[in-house]
């Protein structure tokens, strides 16, 4: 089955607007994590200032997840208010993953191709050629 998620980006304020959405909707995040908090080898050349912004937070909201994240400058596409969101697609299989991406990224943009993370999923990002942001993932252990 294809889970499919809206994925919001923030200029450094995704914390606060997470608690905000926490007492909003109810519900508990099912994870928060820090760039600080990546393996050595991910965080040695990141700078300070940047160790403490939200690298994922998710927020279960009924049946659905609302997911976001602190953009870190130099990665990926600078903020801009009102188009920071991507959609994020959890795939049933890896071949579906990688279908859904090499469809997806015809006359678009990859950011980051298909390949396993060190969180365990088989992961990838892409602008599609009509400029909406995807993010496609897939884990075995699911």
């Amino acid at each position: 089955m294809n889970i499919l998620n809206p994925y919001l980006n923030f200029d450094g304020n995704c914390e606060e607007a997470f608690n905000f959405y926490k007492i909003v909707f109810g519900g508990e995040f099912t994870y928060f994590g820090r760039f600080g908090e990546m393996p050595p080898d991910h965080v040695k050349d990141l700078p300070e200032s940047e160790r403490n912004k939200v690298m994922h937070v998710s927020l279960n909201v009924g049946d659905n997840i609302l997911m976001g994240s602190d953009i870190m400058e130099g990665y990926g596409p600078p903020f801009v208010a009102g188009t920071n969101f991507s959609l994020s697609i959890t795939a049933p299989s890896k071949d579906a993953a990688d279908e859904y991406f090499i469809k997806l990224s015809q006359g678009g943009e990859v950011t980051m191709p298909m390949e396993y993370t060190f969180w365990g999923d088989y992961f990838g990002m892409l602008t599609d050629k009509f400029g909406i942001g995807w993010m496609i993932s897939f884990n075995e252990k699911k």
